[in-house]
């Protein structure tokens, strides 16, 4: 108990930081629960966008004068600050795109035509988010492959037996999720990764519920290519990371063409620059970029493992609270999961319920999250789904609950 009355006033502190955690909603005070979706910004980062556009704002790469040597500086520093946050063995494996949506895309587009061919297999989950199922689809009604998927239990776990079955010499990748931002599982990824590694495939992990909240290593893991958002990260929206393996992107073609990732042009023939910008044509998200970096140096500084740890004691006590509401049942009971609670009442609809927890104040998602596939194994439309960060309380948590109680009273 006094662990975690420590952590409470621990974490208390930083809600300062937060400026739209100090806004209210319908007269009464925001209390966010939707971090899984988007994590409200530190005014470090706010700060650090505006200076930014401010003082120093000008183009990457491409100049020698004052203004663009700050700007590349402090671009290509937040490169480095992402490969020491994801424990990277080298910068060049560190490829900005606009998200985790882009990064799976890319390499669908690039690794599917440097490697998939007819007849060829890749293997997803039940529990995927659309981001990590239809760029799949897509490779494979194109290049002929098949698409494989592992089914997932009554508390979304992956079924590792039948993973295990799937597995074969025709398995060329295997995209799946670190934790899901349906019900928040935590999927056993480096096993998986050994397991497909075993056949010769190739795995990409689904990093966008799960960097913002732990300490990754992607060596560790072994992923050949990891993805996750800055938005999700305290950062600003429109820039995401893509890791992936030097030798690996090495043998991958370009997915865009254009200014910056060339190294001579002419009518006859172009070459490609060296990793990592040959994935990155175009002038890029700078202050993004650099927003990024803030974000990442805020997070640092608290810790990945206490957030991690906070985060877990939020999901027990509201899980604990939660269990006694009449007629609720949650949606995702694995044994190891993120801070994300999905849960339906007997006889009332997501959304009403969301409506009405809105008007006092309280933010949650409702529908299917982006996970139709995982609500159809439920026998769903959709749920209710509270997401917890490091500057969420269990104050918060207490009159969440006794609102919901007094929501399905009102709807029943």
């Amino acid at each position: 108990m006094l662990r975690s009355k420590s952590n409470a006033f621990h974490f208390a502190q930083f809600r300062k930081d937060f400026p739209m955690l100090q806004k209210s909603m319908h007269g009464k005070p925001l209390i966010y629960f939707d971090s899984a979706a988007t994590t409200q910004k530190p005014q470090s980062v706010i700060n650090t966008i505006t200076d930014f556009y401010e003082n120093h704002y000008s183009t990457v790469h491409r100049a020698i004068y004052e203004l663009a040597a700050y700007a590349t500086e402090h671009y290509e520093s937040t490169r480095h600050k992402v490969k020491d946050f994801i424990h990277a063995a080298k910068v060049e494996e560190i490829i900005f795109t606009r998200g985790t949506t882009d990064a799976i895309n890319l390499v669908a587009y690039s690794f599917g035509k440097a490697f998939i061919k007819p007849e060829d297999e890749i293997i997803i989950a039940e529990m995927e988010h659309h981001s990590n199922i239809i760029p799949w689809q897509m490779l494979c009604e194109d290049r002929g492959a098949k698409l494989r998927i592992i089914p997932i239990n009554d508390n979304a776990e992956i079924e590792l037996e039948e993973y295990a079955k799937l597995l074969n010499k025709n398995t060329k990748l295997v995209a799946i999720s670190h934790v899901s931002n349906s019900t928040g599982t935590l999927n056993p990824v480096k096993q998986m990764v050994e397991m497909a590694h075993n056949f010769g495939a190739k795995v990409l992990v689904d990093g966008a519920q799960s960097a913002p909240h732990m300490t990754i290593n992607v060596q560790d893991l072994d992923a050949d290519f990891f993805a996750f958002s800055g938005h999700k990260l305290y950062g600003p929206t429109g820039i995401g990371i893509l890791y992936g393996k030097e030798e690996l992107l090495n043998q991958m073609p370009p997915v865009q063409g254009g200014g910056d990732m060339v190294n001579v042009v002419t009518f006859l023939k172009t070459t490609y620059s060296d990793l990592p910008l040959k994935f990155e044509a175009g002038t890029p998200m700078i202050a993004e970029v650099i927003g990024l970096g803030a974000a990442i140096d805020y997070v640092q500084a608290i810790g990945l493992d206490p957030i991690s740890h906070w985060e877990q004691e939020l999901l027990v006590h509201a899980t604990k609270l939660i269990e006694t509401v009449k007629g609720v049942r949650i949606i995702g009971t694995a044994k190891e999961k993120g801070a994300i609670l999905s849960f339906v009442a007997e006889g009332v609809h997501p959304l009403d319920m969301g409506t009405m927890l809105d008007l006092r104040g309280i933010a949650v998602r409702t529908g299917h999250h982006c996970a139709q596939p995982t609500m159809c194994r439920f026998g769903l439309s959709g749920t209710c789904r509270a997401s917890f960060a490091f500057y969420n309380t269990k104050e918060e948590i207490g009159i969440f609950i006794g609102a919901l109680e007094e929501v399905l009273d009102t709807l029943r």
